[in-house]
C-alpha cells in the first residue's frame, strides 16, 4: 500500500511516500479502507519529535481519518464490512489501509461527506472535552476563544455558539476573522492592532470572560490573564505560538480563577466514559444542523510536504485535508 513514512525527525520535506507494508488487524481492532485524513499540527509536532507522543522510528504519521471498513479482527462485534466510519489512529493514518481498535470508531454522520468526515472528530472532541467535560461553560458566559481560524479554535467557536455563549475569538488576519465571525462567532480581535485586554474589556464592558480557550500560549496566554471576570476558567490546549508560558498565580488567587490542563486523547484513556460522552453529543449536534467542520485546503496523499507546510505557515482556515 501506499503511505507516508517518517524516517527521521524533523521538517515535513523529510516525509516520503513509499510501498508500506499492509497492517493487520489484531484482537479487538479493524483495518479502515483510508478515503480521506485531517491534517493537524499536531503531526507536524510529531514527525519534528517535538509532541508527548514520541512514536519509534520509521512510522506512518496521522491521527484521524475516515473510510470503509475492510477488515476485523478476532472478537470484533458491532461493526461490519463496509461500513462507513471516522477513525482514531495513534498515529498511522497516512496510509490506504489503517488499522485502529474498534471501540475508537464513530460512524459516519448523515450528510457528511469523507473528508468532512476525516477534519470533524479530533478538533471538536478536543474542543468539547475542554469547554464542556472540564470547564464547564455554560449559557450566557462569555467565552474567549485563541487561534479562532484554526481547527480546534473554530471547533470551540461553534461548539460555544451551541451551548449559548457569547463567543470572543482572535487572531492576526482581517480576513480570516470575517470569517470567522461569518460562521458564528460574536466579536472578533485581531491582536496585532493593539492590546487584546482593552479590546477584551470593551467587548465585555469591563467585565472580563468566563472561559479562555488557549491553543497558543506565548503573549495571548500573559494577556488573557489580564481578561478574566471572577471564577475564569483558562483552558491550556497547547502552545502554537511555541512558547510555553508561566502563570502568574497572584493572578488566579485575585480572579479566583482555575487553570485546566486539556489532554483529550489521555483523559479519554483514563476514563473512556468521557469519549462516549463527547460522540454522542457532538453527533447528536451534528444531526440537527449545529456543527460543521470548516475546510479551506485539499491535497492528495503525494502533496503530504505541501499539505503539512500550509499548517505551518497558518495559511488554514479550519482544517486541511488529505483524501486518497
Amino acid at each position: 500500500m501506499r503511505a507516508v513514512v517518517c524516517r527521521e525527525y524533523g521538517p515535513p520535506a523529510l516525509l516520503t511516500v513509499e510501498d508500506w507494508p499492509e497492517p493487520e488487524p489484531g484482537p479487538g481492532e479493524v483495518q479502515v479502507a483510508v478515503k480521506a485524513v485531517g491534517v493537524n499540527y499536531v503531526d507536524v509536532l510529531m514527525c519534528a519529535g517535538g509532541y508527548q507522543l514520541k512514536p519509534d522510528l520509521p512510522f506512518v504519521p496521522g491521527l484521524e481519518a475516515a473510510g470503509t471498513v475492510r477488515k476485523l479482527g478476532p472478537g470484533v462485534t458491532g461493526v461490519a464490512v463496509g461500513d462507513a466510519v471516522i477513525s482514531a489512529h495513534r498515529p498511522g493514518a497516512f496510509a490506504d489501509y489503517a488499522v485502529c481498535a474498534a471501540d475508537k470508531l464513530w460512524p459516519l454522520p448523515e450528510g457528511f461527506d469523507f473528508a468532512e468526515a476525516a477534519t470533524f472528530r479530533s478538533a471538536f472532541h478536543t474542543a468539547y472535552h475542554a469547554l464542556v467535560q472540564r470547564a464547564g461553560l455554560k449559557a450566557g458566559e462569555t467565552l474567549l476563544v485563541h487561534g479562532a481560524s484554526g481547527g480546534t479554535g473554530l471547533a470551540a467557536v461553534q461548539i460555544g455558539k451551541v451551548i449559548g455563549a457569547r463567543v470572543i475569538a482572535t487572531g492576526g488576519s482581517d480576513e480570516k476573522l470575517a470569517e470567522v465571525a461569518r460562521l458564528g462567532a460574536d466579536a472578533v480581535v485581531n491582536y496585532r492592532h493593539g492590546p487584546l485586554r482593552d479590546a477584551v474589556k470593551a467587548a465585555t464592558g469591563g467585565r472580563g470572560v468566563d472561559v479562555v480557550f488557549d491553543p497558543v500560549g506565548g503573549d495571548m496566554f500573559d494577556e488573557s490573564m489580564r481578561c478574566l471576570a471572577w471564577g475564569a476558567r483558562i483552558c491550556v490546549i497547547g502552545f502554537t505560538s511555541g512558547r510555553r508560558p508561566e502563570a502568574k498565580v497572584n493572578h488566579v488567587l485575585i480572579k479566583g480563577a482555575s487553570i485546566l490542563g486539556i489532554r483529550a486523547g489521555e483523559a479519554t484513556r483514563h476514563d473512556p466514559s468521557l469519549l462516549e460522552d463527547s460522540r454522542r453529543a457532538l453527533l447528536g449536534w451534528v444531526c440537527e444542523g449545529k456543527l460543521r467542520p470548516h475546510i479551506s485546503h485539499r491535497f492528495t496523499l503525494e502533496q503530504v510536504h505541501e499539505a503539512l507546510q500550509t499548517v505551518v505557515d497558518r495559511k488554514v482556515l479550519g482544517k486541511a485535508v488529505m483524501t486518497l
